[in-house]
């Protein structure tokens, strides 16, 4: 595919889009495959490339997969798991970070596992020291290698007591993905209730899966000796649509997004309408529009759901830039996720980022030295510049800053960009952008 993509922006965004399967919750889903005594049928899948490098690595692993003349369709028979090779899974990981997520499924169909070096955005540092102390408190046993880790589990995997000391959604997944075919019951304490997380209870309770969601971010996992398949509807992606809906504001237009859900998007079109974005919820999904008149600055931090999500974030800000007055963003999540903001500068933004905490949220960050608060003067003008993809959502971002500029930029390293938002050239046909590929 193409790696460069030339826009010439400073027209509005006006038309309809679809989007399907959330990503972030497609690709866990396929996964849980790996446990299942029978074929899985998972419905509503975005054409993405992260969906084909899960694809390659379950195949790698035995999995039989079928996705001919089913349009968002993927059939998963895990019938013949086996252990792939150890090269094949390094050429494959450099790009993904679920192969970390493989390891309880792996344990339980094969007794062992194994993990190469992580690729996936580098938006911080995102260790997986979480992943690892989970596996080992199931009664994993973890072997360091030249290649990467090994991980066995001689005595079996057995339930446990684990309290995570950040909801970390990949943790949460982990535990998760381990728990249900693990002796005991397992009980998951500050755990993550993304709407994702819990699209994925439900797909592992469809499986035969006991999983109670409490009070407090508390899960309770009572493992079980077998699992079944699944048929399932991945919910809609609400990063895409959220990006989307920026992409409306800060061009000054108008855009449907079909298939987008109000209630996993609540605090975001909180947001949207304190900035002076309006939108309107009907049964097929949401349209968002620019109103007219002025923009509202405003403050703003990211959190943990039912916070607002980190992923939402790098869209916003370019929707911030045209705002009026002083907008302060603090970044919760990833440490390095505001990096971005420098290309923004380039084309006119005025945006400085501080080491501080701009906020009152609970941060990692704010003696850690990473500048993670950002304030940002507006309106500013954008203009075409040409800018490099950091990033997924980054990348997302700069192609709407370069829609909302006046002028011709040219936005290099869209490949990022194909992660995860599926087809995106089709949907900015779709909403009349001016663009060339290649």
């Amino acid at each position: 595919m193409a790696d460069i993509l030339t826009v010439n922006g400073g027209s509005p965004l006006v038309g309809d889009l679809e989007v399907r399967g959330a990503k972030n919750l497609v690709s866990k889903a396929m996964v849980a495959a790996l446990l299942a005594e029978g074929p899985c049928r998972l419905r509503n899948v975005p054409e993405i490339s992260d969906v084909k490098i899960v694809s390659g690595l379950l195949e790698l692993h035995g999995v039989k997969i079928d996705s001919t003349d089913r349009d968002g369709e993927l059939l998963l028979d895990p019938t013949n798991v086996e252990q792939a090779h150890v090269a094949d899974i390094d050429a494959h990981a450099g790009s993904s970070r679920v192969p970390v997520l493989l390891c309880g499924p792996l344990l339980h169909r094969l007794g062992e596992a194994f993990i190469p070096d992580l690729g996936g955005c580098r938006i911080g540092e995102r260790p997986i020291n979480y992943h690892l102390d989970v596996l080992r408190q199931f009664g994993a046993d973890v072997q360091k290698r030249p290649e990467g880790l090994r991980l066995t589990a001689p005595d079996g995997l057995k339930g446990t007591r684990i309290q995570l000391p950040y909801p970390s959604v990949g943790a949460t997944e982990q535990v998760l993905l381990t728990a249900v075919r693990a002796q005991g019951v397992t009980e998951l304490r500050n755990a993550a209730v993304e709407p994702e997380i819990l699209d994925l209870i439900a797909v592992l309770q469809k499986m035969g899966a006991i999983i109670s969601v409490e009070t407090d971010r508390v899960i309770k996992i009572e493992g079980v000796d077998r699992l079944g398949g699944y048929d399932h509807r991945a919910i809609p992606d609400r990063i895409e649509a959220g990006s989307w809906a920026c992409a409306a504001l800060a061009t000054r237009g108008d855009v449907y997004v079909r298939g987008a859900q109000q209630l996993a998007m609540m605090p975001f079109l909180n947001v949207f309408r304190k900035i002076g974005g309006d939108f309107d919820v009907d049964d097929e999904g949401i349209r968002f529009w620019h109103a007219g008149g002025t923009l509202n600055s405003l403050v703003l931090e990211t959190d943990v759901h039912p916070g607002f999500m980190t992923d939402w974030q790098q869209p916003l800000v370019v929707a911030l830039t045209q705002t009026t007055g002083l907008s302060i963003v603090h970044e919760t999540v990833y440490e390095n996720r505001l990096g971005f903001t420098e290309a923004l500068g380039e084309m006119g933004a005025v945006v400085q980022l501080y080491r501080e905490c701009l906020g009152g949220s609970p941060c990692r960050f704010g003696r850690a030295n990473f500048r993670h608060s950002a304030v940002i003067s507006g309106p500013t003008p954008l203009r075409g510049a040409e800018i490099t993809v950091p990033d997924l959502r980054g990348g997302f971002s700069y192609l709407i800053a370069a829609l909302a500029a006046e002028g011709q930029s040219k936005v290099h390293g869209i490949e990022l960009i194909y992660r995860g938002y599926e087809r995106f050239s089709e949907k900015l046909d779709a909403l009349g952008a001016d663009y060339q590929v290649g």
